[in-house]
């Protein structure tokens, strides 16, 4: 063993004749670089670049125009005019959670999860609508998941504090001891 590897404890592997890096030893080039090193390559990689913000909205996008095409179908639509409803429902959500993606740093709590429960509303009031109900039932559906949505929005979010990018929004100041100090004589 080399005096670098001996001095942090890393032992020889047995077979091959490899430097076990699990206690401090370093291999080769590759295994220096410690981001380069835990990366996975493929798909599994990819997925560790693109970051929640992005990769969230649009795997929602696709399954809410996937959703889209099958309530077309149930209304009768087939073919082309189904998979063009699903295209256009998944590229207007997809840009409109891609947007509120971006900036929920900059809202408060409420109006974050006020944001997330009227996408989420409409959207699906729409789909609905499309399955040929009325628009008073449409609308009172739509209305109905939305509140929905910014209640459990609001919940992860007041519960998630730690993990908001900006924070905790009121922090709480100790509250101020109005006793007399203690007199010394």
């Amino acid at each position: 063993m080399d005096q670098h590897a001996h001095r942090h404890e890393a032992r020889a592997a047995r077979s091959h004749g490899t430097v076990d890096v699990e206690h401090g030893a370093t291999a080769n080039a590759r295994s220096r670089d410690p981001q380069r090193a835990a990366r996975p390559a493929g798909l599994a990689g990819l997925a560790e670049r693109i970051p929640a913000t992005v990769s969230l909205p649009v795997i929602a996008a696709l399954a809410f125009g996937c959703f889209t095409i099958f309530r077309t179908h149930t209304d009768g639509t087939k073919g082309g005019p189904a998979m063009l409803y699903g295209l256009a429902a998944a590229v207007v959500t997809g840009l409109l959670g891609l947007a509120l993606a971006h900036f929920q740093s900059s809202m408060i709590t409420e109006t974050r999860a006020l944001a997330y429960g009227a996408l989420f509303g409409c959207a699906i009031g729409w789909v609905y609508s499309l399955g040929g109900e009325t628009i008073l039932k449409s609308s009172a559906f739509g209305l109905t998941l939305g509140a929905v949505m910014f209640v459990v929005a609001l919940y992860v979010f007041r519960t998630h504090r730690t993990r908001e990018p900006h924070g905790i929004h009121r922090p709480h100041k100790p509250h101020r001891d109005h006793r007399l100090p203690v007199a010394t004589h």
